[in-house]
């Protein structure tokens, strides 16, 4: 069958005889030519496959666009065009045709309204008559803008899978699974491994019809975390005794935080319950034109889950030091509480305070729940006259985690990771948290924004049991006497080695691997059938333990 040619719309109220016809090879192209008119470009993009339709005004142009379909506009935006305001004209008629502006005025006002009417790109056109070998060049780039815009999602479709292949076969995507490449001992190798697979993850996300593809990278994504349990298990206490540990949950305030404040900068430290690594990478973008952003990544400490890993940034402390220094500050839940992180604001001034730093104004502390917060705390900040440290602590993506499984009209509208990412950039896009973020940008506040833990997909219960009553946690428990399969659970019988309470007591705790949740063998299928597919934390995996921490200056 043959391919159809891709059919084209000029408009240019200088092209009232451009065709030259009867172009038969490039070779021909390349000999000297003598053209009636000095724009060889439409009979070149005609030899490369185009059919190209001339319209010398913008009613021509218009009539032709309403009568017929095409591909592309190529439009000259010099003169008439733009003062007829072209553009809207034929937006109004096409959404989304791409559009490609040619003109040789190129300035600020031009690429004002071409963001305006959403063309796709500007191609600058020489002001005077070039010579034969320039015009070839021009033709030529002329042309490759013409096809990348046109068939840029085509191309993709067809490259990344190739792409993906050749690099799933040469082991550049999770260096260190297969049997041929151990996993690594290096906590850098297993950052470099999950960025790049979340990387394809973005890739991936943008193609159709490549269900297979998708298939294979969620089992590279599996095996990937399975070695990374194993990695976990043999150095994680190692990291708690200081043999070349990565950057921990109680290093982020004094490692990326406390620099920043000492400088004499407006800080604010921004921390997202719950946000993981490919949902800051669907944020990011948006906050591009406001901010030089530089990314650091740390580990989250175990079990990664709220009560622990949040306390342990504010505080600087691990569980163990934070329950044996201050007592009264580590939170238990009980029957009258029911915050685990409502001394926050306190750990933070406890932190600051042993590295000798006082601030004035003081410290400001702040949680945002929900869009009611969201507008408080903006209204505050517009009014706060020059800050020192601000904690800003957002509960959305943590609350939405644990509720989506709780009503079907989430879980239809989350039904994957995919949809989960894309959910979090429209929520960031539209929410109250990105005007807060513009606001610090224009009042000069440099933004160190994290996570606490992250969040994975659950897909296979493992059954658990006790003599005692257990935690609610799904990805983790903690208690007496636990038993489970050791390939769905990392048992620690010796809290104190890890850096958590519960020594005295006889307390264990256990922590799911890959991506197992424990389910009690009373009403096991019941259960079983509820979490199926939810997002939990707690446990042992890339998701949950690898976290973004981003220093953000404003421009």
């Amino acid at each position: 069958m043959e391919e159809r040619r891709r059919r084209i719309l000029w408009i240019d109220n200088e092209l009232s005889d451009v065709r030259q016809s009867n172009v038969q090879s490039e070779k021909q192209y390349s000999e000297k030519q003598t053209y009636s008119t000095p724009k060889p470009y439409v009979p070149f993009l005609e030899y490369q496959g185009y059919d190209v339709s001339v319209a010398n005004s913008a009613t021509h142009g218009i009539a032709a666009l309403t009568d017929q379909t095409y591909d592309a506009v190529l439009l000259n935006y010099d003169g008439p065009a733009r003062k007829e305001n072209l553009l809207s004209h034929i937006r109004n008629l096409d959404a989304h045709i791409p559009i490609l502006l040619l003109t040789r005025k190129d300035g600020e006002e031009i690429r004002q309204e071409a963001s305006l009417y959403d063309v796709t790109n500007i191609f600058i056109m020489p002001t005077n008559s070039p010579d034969e070998a320039c015009e070839t060049i021009l033709c030529k780039q002329l042309a490759a803008s013409l096809t990348f815009l046109i068939e840029k999602q085509v191309v993709r479709e067809a490259y990344i899978p190739q792409a993906y292949v050749q690099n799933f076969n040469r082991g550049y995507i999770s260096a260190g699974v297969s049997q041929e490449h151990p996993p690594s001992t290096d906590w850098q190798t297993w950052i470099d491994t999950y960025v790049s697979l979340l990387k394809w993850d973005q890739h991936l996300d943008t193609l159709h019809n490549v269900d297979e593809l998708k298939t294979i990278h969620a089992i590279e994504k599996h095996e990937a975390n399975a070695a990374f349990a194993n990695y976990i298990q043999d150095n994680y206490s190692n990291w708690l005794a200081n043999q070349d540990s990565p950057t921990l949950s109680v290093d982020v305030i004094h490692r990326y935080v406390i620099p920043e404040v000492q400088a004499g900068k407006q800080v604010m430290f921004v921390v997202m319950d719950c946000m993981r690594l490919d949902h800051w990478l669907k944020i990011e973008p948006m906050l591009y034109p406001m901010f030089d952003m530089t990314t650091h990544y740390y580990y989250s400490i175990l079990p990664t889950a709220t009560r622990y890993a949040r306390n342990a940034i504010f505080s600087g402390l691990f569980p163990l030091e934070l329950a044996e220094r201050y007592p009264h500050l580590y939170a238990e839940p009980d029957n009258v509480h029911t915050s685990i992180n409502r001394h926050e604001k306190e750990l933070m001034r406890l932190q600051l305070e042993r590295y000798g730093i006082t601030l004035k104004p003081p410290p400001h502390y702040f949680k945002i729940f929900d869009t009611q917060g969201e507008a408080q705390y903006l209204q505050w900040l517009s009014t706060a006259d020059r800050i020192s440290l601000e904690a800003l602590v957002v509960d959305f993506l943590d609350m939405l985690t644990h509720t989506r499984y709780e009503a079907d009209l989430l879980r239809q509208l989350i039904p994957d990771e995919a949809a989960f990412r894309t959910l979090v950039q429209a929520w960031f896009q539209h929410s109250w948290l990105h005007k807060i973020f513009r606001m610090a940008a224009d009042r000069g506040i440099t933004i160190i924004l994290t996570s606490d833990h992250g969040s994975l997909l659950c897909q296979n219960a493992a059954k658990i049991s006790s003599q005692t009553t257990l935690t609610t946690g799904l990805r983790f428990k903690e208690g007496k006497n636990i038993t489970c399969d050791p390939d769905a659970g990392y048992l620690i019988t010796d809290p104190e080695t890890y850096r958590l309470p519960g020594s005295a007591e006889g307390k264990n705790y256990i922590i799911a691997k890959e991506d197992y949740y424990f389910i009690y063998e009373r009403q096991f299928n019941v259960y079983k059938e509820l979490f199926h597919g939810s997002f939990q934390h707690g446990g042992i995996s890339l998701e949950e333990m690898i976290l973004p921490c981003v220093v953000l200056e404003p421009r």
